[in-house]
């Protein structure tokens, strides 16, 4: 995209650039500015602290009272704060807007990271009342985050980002990766890519096109999404949110399309909605988008909503809470499609070269360590670990219990004293995986020390529970091979 492209000239993006950085309007100079009470209140929308820091009017606390609290500050003092970019300059690109006796926000501009801005619209909670552009372009959201949250941080010569928006997956995507390219079918969403690109200093190769179809041919290293994933009756209002396709076939049409993107090893990754329908198994459904892909596969859903929230909050999203007959309508679409719930997660998918790709769909809904996305190249490194092995390789490794392995009992009192009804085992980081588990399995892995290869373990544990060695080994080799791949128990290093 050239500089006629953007909300601002090549000229005007730079001097927007040297106003920030002028100012310190960065995210560490706005918390050294306001002070840990009143940086935590601006993440609740409670600007209250913060305004009171800001009472003194210089650059810095212009730009917080406009751009963070919201407020409508005084023309002169506006166009102080931002100069050298004119003021001229900042109406015509939208940037900011008159109100009243003076001015406000009228994009958001959102210091991120440690020195990045990103450029988007103003959220429909900022403007009550004002219905939302068609082409309304999201700053950081929850979806957002956890899309940066979830993605594979390793270092690759091309990564693409699917419906690009403001540009944040883009941004993070050029700190591990040589090439980056960046799709949206929205041509106006292309231009905020575009400035927040320049307004880093970044040079990404922007497309126009829905989904796949402007990288028709080509293929990438990684490939993160944050898609249109809202599902429903195929009614496209808003870019953000609808795909125009009906139901959950996003999810599916991007599964299809993955191999065909991928260079061997490649990863791809995408945020994706998909229906409970009554007296089906989500999961199986899910598991057929995958189907002849060839690719291993890891889906693990983290909400689960029931219609009516659902409906609520996408129209609440865009400031149609108010719109009965709107409600009415995806509401009779999901009685009629026997829709009981609504899922939310994340898609993993790795062009591994395999003849037998692994696929996974489970629920993980429990609090994650930070960052998701080690937690999904571990899984990986596992799956990887583990076809390698095959069952004999499996007995022949020396495995060790992760570390902070915890174990908790249930027992219920009885006549010969405690009896234990149910042992769990819990995982206090990662992914905080619980298990249930036997005796027998417990002292696998209560055993596994890391000394003894796991064929010698079982010698010792088929003598104690009475069983032959074969007996017992057939019967260990799939769960060694799941403790492993929850990360319960870890392989050691010959």
């Amino acid at each position: 995209m050239d500089g006629h492209d953007m909300l601002l000239s090549p000229a005007g993006v730079e001097a927007l650039r040297t106003a920030l950085v002028r100012a310190n309007f960065t995210a560490n100079g706005i918390a050294a500015r306001l002070g840990s009470q009143a940086t935590g209140g601006v993440a609740r929308n409670d600007f209250r602290a913060a305004l009171r820091a800001t009472t003194e009017r210089d650059r810095l606390a212009t730009l917080i009272r406009v751009f963070i609290c919201e407020q409508t500050e005084p023309e002169e003092a506006v166009a102080a704060a931002l100069a050298p970019l004119s003021l001229a300059d900042a109406l015509s690109a939208g940037l900011v807007e008159r109100h009243g006796d003076g001015l406000r926000m009228g994009l958001d501009l959102e210091p991120y990271g440690d020195d990045w801005w990103v450029l988007a619209d103003v959220p429909a909670s900022a403007r009550p009342g004002r219905p939302l552009h068609a082409e309304h372009v999201l700053g950081i959201g929850g979806a957002t985050q956890t899309m940066i949250g979830a993605a594979v941080r390793q270092p690759v010569e091309s990564a693409l980002d699917l419906g690009t928006g403001s540009g944040v997956q883009a941004l993070h995507l050029s700190t591990h990766a040589r090439q980056v390219t960046a799709t949206d079918v929205s041509r106006r969403a292309l231009r905020f890519a575009a400035t927040t690109a320049a307004l880093n200093g970044q040079d990404w190769e922007l497309l126009h096109g829905d989904l796949v179809a402007p990288v028709a041919g080509r293929r990438f290293d990684l490939v993160v999404s944050n898609p249109p994933f809202v599902v429903g009756p195929g009614t496209t209002t808003h870019v953000y949110r609808d795909s125009g396709r009906v139901g959950d076939a996003i999810g599916a049409e991007l599964a299809a399309a993955a191999p065909a993107l991928l260079t061997e090893g490649g990863t791809m990754q995408y945020l994706a909605n998909w229906v409970h329908v009554t007296g089906e198994d989500w999961g199986e459904r899910v598991a057929g988008w995958f189907a002849g892909t060839g690719l291993d596969a890891w889906v693990i859903q983290r909400e689960v909503a029931d219609p009516m929230a659902y409906v609520n909050l996408w129209l609440t999203d865009v400031g149609e809470a108010a719109d009965p007959k709107r409600m009415a309508d995806w509401l009779d679409w999901f009685d009629a499609h026997k829709v009981e719930a609504i899922g939310f997660g994340i898609v993993s998918l790795r062009r591994g070269g395999h003849d037998d790709p692994v696929l996974r769909v489970e629920d993980l809904r429990q609090r994650v360590q930070a960052p998701m996305g080690d937690r999904i190249a571990a899984w990986f490194d596992r799956q990887d670990w583990l076809r390698a092995r095959g069952t004999d390789g499996l007995l022949d490794a020396r495995y060790r219990a992760a570390d902070g392995l915890r174990l908790h009992q249930e027992a219920t009192m009885g006549e010969d004293g405690w009896g234990v009804d149910r042992q769990v085992l819990t995982m206090p980081h990662g992914l905080r995986w619980s298990e249930e588990v036997d005796p027998l399995v417990l002292a696998l892995v209560g055993g596994a020390d890391g000394r003894l290869p796991l064929r010698d373990q079982l010698a010792l544990l088929a003598v104690a529970h009475d069983v032959t060695v074969d007996e017992l080994a057939e019967a260990a080799g799939p769960i060694v091979a799941h403790l492993v791949e929850r990360g319960l128990i870890e392989p050691v290093a010959p």
